[in-house]
């Protein structure tokens, strides 16, 4: 997919007459950015609201986030047990402690 940011008034009038005149090279909206497909003519969309507004559209190429392929098991675990906690009050930190999952520092320390 491509991911079209836009920073301006002007480009965000763009994207959404983009949007609403192709919808179905539209994967999804935010308001001012936007998932285009990833077919020549998505690119062709993006190329030609940078080349509209050069300095105002940011265009980025993405993939799908795979949590199986990208995510250690540990994570997918904690982050698991962490939503089956008993009190939904209680911070990560403080859940992390006694129980056999990464802290919190050691998951912002780590790498995708």
């Amino acid at each position: 997919m491509l991911l079209v940011v836009t920073y301006s008034q002007a480009a965000r009038t763009s994207l959404r007459n983009v949007c609403r005149t192709h919808e179905d090279s539209v994967v999804r909206r935010f308001g001012r950015a936007a998932l285009l497909r990833a077919t020549e003519f998505g690119a062709f969309l993006a190329l030609r609201l940078r080349e509209k507004h050069p300095d105002d559209v940011q265009v980025e190429r993405t993939e799908p986030f795979n949590e199986f392929r990208d995510v250690p098991e540990s994570v997918r675990e904690a982050a698991t047990a962490y939503e089956c906690r008993e009190n939904p009050n209680t911070a990560y930190a403080k859940f992390a402690v006694d129980a056999p999952h990464p802290s919190p520092s050691t998951l912002k320390e780590r790498e995708l």
